[in-house]
């Protein structure tokens, strides 16, 4: 299992989350690795555009394994804001293509790219609240700027699943793309745009990343006590307790 980098052409980079097993849920280690891959391609003059994909073709990814370590700390917190692009600028436009199941800190890695392109059968949810778990990765703090807020609090508050069409209607993604062209109709749009003027395109992505990534950070001392607050409650036992022992969990 790894964060796998391809280079398309001399300007376009593919970055695909490998642990089908998992579906390609990340470790603490793998959201390391993806954190510092980001930060190469952001420092790499020659890359113009990034596509992010999941192995496979059942699952772009359900974010964070959480049959590993990951241990609310502020290393870990840091970790997780890096790979997932929530309080730090990013300079290289990236597109997503969505080949399956997109779960959680999924949707998170999801809201930091610029062009989103899904399969049929791909799904999206957030289904934190329902195991009494805060999103850290910068949902509640995105979210509701990218979409209209009902329908981003309803995925936030309701943790249920929605289907690519829906995500289409609400704006969550661009388009729905049949599973053979998906990643040849991301890597079209990745050439587009590598065609453009590099200056004139990352000045306007940094532009938008920035204002995204500040309002992020100034909030995260709240969300952060928010989220602490949260995991010390006994709904995250019980939430956790439930999630590993496969039941509908019961709070008081």
């Amino acid at each position: 299992m790894s964060i796998k980098v391809r280079a398309h052409g001399p300007h376009i980079s593919v970055v695909t989350i490998d642990n089908p097993s998992k579906a390609n849920a990340m470790s603490r280690d793998m959201l390391a690795e993806l954190a510092d891959i980001w930060a190469q391609l952001d420092a790499d003059r020659g890359c113009r555009a990034i596509v992010v994909t999941g192995a496979g073709n059942k699952s772009f990814t359900a974010g964070a394994d959480v049959s590993g370590d990951l241990s609310a700390n502020q290393e870990t917190a840091a970790v997780i804001n890096r790979a997932l692009l929530k309080t730090e600028p990013f300079s290289k436009p990236m597109i997503a293509a969505v080949n399956g199941a997109c779960l959680g800190g999924g949707i998170e890695l999801l809201l930091a790219a610029d062009i989103r392109y899904a399969a049929p059968h791909a799904t999206f949810g957030l289904p934190e609240v329902k195991w009494a778990i805060y999103p850290f990765g910068g949902a509640a703090a995105k979210l509701t700027h990218q979409i209209d807020h009902v329908h981003a609090m309803k995925m936030l508050l309701g943790a249920e699943n929605i289907d690519a069409a829906e995500a289409a209607r609400i704006g969550l993604i661009n388009e729905v793309v049949s599973s053979e062209n998906l990643i040849e109709r991301a890597i079209a749009t990745a050439e587009g745009i590598a065609s453009n003027s590099p200056m004139a395109v990352q000045a306007v992505k940094q532009f938008v990343a920035t204002g995204a990534a500040e309002q992020a950070e100034a909030r995260e001392p709240f969300e952060q006590a928010l989220g602490d607050a949260v995991r010390a409650s006994p709904d995250f036992s019980e939430g956790i307790a439930a999630f590993r022992e496969r039941r509908k969990p019961s709070y008081e």
